[in-house]
């Protein structure tokens, strides 16, 4: 398919092979063939395009600003005319340019995008470093290590705050329900659940900044840093998360000098290109049960170093991340949620007659307590008010009060 693209150097042609792509494709086989960068480039299919005169009257051509949307719901078709405005000077090419090169092969979308999405190493993180709240990283250990005894894996989303200098504090550690096994982790999310932690989060002024999960003994034996579906769970997550600082810890069992075995965090982010070949839909998701874990496997071929593979070693997509550690406002003296052991309100009768000799804002500034008095509060109203009297240890209203101390002695 070919349409004809009208700047103010003249006509020019661009050859499509799929009359289906989007407008950030076309832009991209306009960059390659007309020599045009992307970020330079206005399209519209109005010819009064190439009569503004500044950026705002060209700002003003929006029918082809969203990236995502298909050519051909635009009318776009074989023989048809759009318009370019670009700031910059080029090189015409002229009527014959080919986008073959002096080769004269066919360039095909897929070849273009291919060639495109160069896989390298990133060498800075986007998150200055990582410190974790010392507490809630022993809670969380110590659990896989002493209950768990790292023979199956175990998950935790982490929440706190980040700095304007890309400085993340991680200051609990919410564990959703979860299935683990040696070398997978599902964790089988609760809509309902999370959005308690999320206000309660909003109360303490924190926010999701990451996910910690554990590798196994058995892992440990394995050639990777982290495996294919490991890689995969921390894109999703990171993606989800849509925090440019996003961490991703790793807690497994190290053969130390003297042949003990030490508990040892890692920090990593996915790398920028990691997370656009996820959005994008490039990994592929089911791995065969003799495909390398140490190998992330791409629906088409990228470009690593000078190579065209399928085939890219996880490490590529691990920007290691620096880590501290800190004593946070939160204690971690409750039970947690979804483990093995249920948490009961008897659990909260004897938190709080443990604690009985400090403030009852100090008896309650656990996030796992307060996850647990979420459920009976309001989740707009209730919840993020008594998580705000936590976050500023202030006193803790008497209603409050009364009604947490009922609940602990109807146990």
């Amino acid at each position: 398919m070919m349409i004809r693209i009208r700047s103010r150097d003249g006509l020019e042609r661009a050859t499509i092979d799929n009359p289906n792509i989007t407008i950030a494709q076309l832009k991209t086989l306009i960059e390659y063939q007309l020599r045009v960068p992307v970020a330079n480039q206005t399209l519209s299919t109005n010819q009064n395009l190439l009569l503004a005169k500044t950026l705002a009257d060209i700002a003003r051509f929006t029918d082809m600003s969203n990236p995502q949307t298909p050519i051909s719901s635009l009318g776009i078709a074989h023989g048809s005319i759009i318009y370019l405005s670009y700031e910059g000077e080029r090189t015409v090419s002229g009527p014959n340019f080919s986008p073959a090169g002096s080769f004269g092969r066919k360039m095909t979308m897929d070849d273009l995008i291919a060639k495109q999405m160069r896989v390298t190493r990133q060498e800075n993180p986007h998150c200055e470093l990582a410190s974790f709240d010392r507490d809630a990283a022993n809670a969380f250990q110590h659990y896989v290590n002493d209950s768990l005894a790292f023979a199956v894996k175990r998950g935790g989303i982490m929440y706190g705050t980040v700095s304007p200098e890309g400085k993340v504090e991680v200051d609990f550690i919410y564990e959703p329900p979860q299935q683990g096994t040696e070398e997978n982790l599902v964790l089988l999310r609760d809509p309902d659940e999370e959005k308690l932690v999320e206000a309660i989060a909003m109360g303490l002024g924190m926010r999701k900044v990451g996910f910690i999960f554990t590798q196994t003994v058995s892992q440990a034996k394995k050639d990777y840093t982290l495996s294919n579906a490991e890689i995969l769970q921390a894109a999703e997550l990171q993606a989800e998360g849509d925090l440019k600082e996003w961490v991703t810890a790793v807690v497994k069992l190290e053969v130390n000098e003297e042949g003990d075995a030490d508990v040892h965090f890692e920090a990593f982010q996915m790398s920028d290109v990691c997370i656009r070949l996820f959005k994008e839909g490039w990994f592929e998701t089911e791995a065969g049960e003799d495909a390398d874990p140490k190998l992330s496997r791409m629906k088409k071929d990228v470009v690593v170093g000078v190579k065209d593979t399928k085939e890219v070693d996880n490490d590529f997509f691990l920007v290691v991340v620096k880590i501290f550690d800190h004593q946070g406002p939160l204690s971690t003296n409750f039970p947690i949620e979804n483990r093995i052991t249920g948490v009961t309100m008897n659990a909260l009768k004897n938190h709080l007659e443990r604690m009985r000799g400090v403030t009852f804002v100090k008896r309650i500034s656990d996030f796992h307590l307060l996850l647990l008095l979420a459920r009976f509060l309001d989740v707009n109203a209730d919840v993020p008010a008594l998580a705000e009297c936590v976050q500023m240890q202030t006193a803790v209203p008497e209603g409050y009060q009364l009604l947490i101390e009922s609940l602990a002695s109807a146990s």
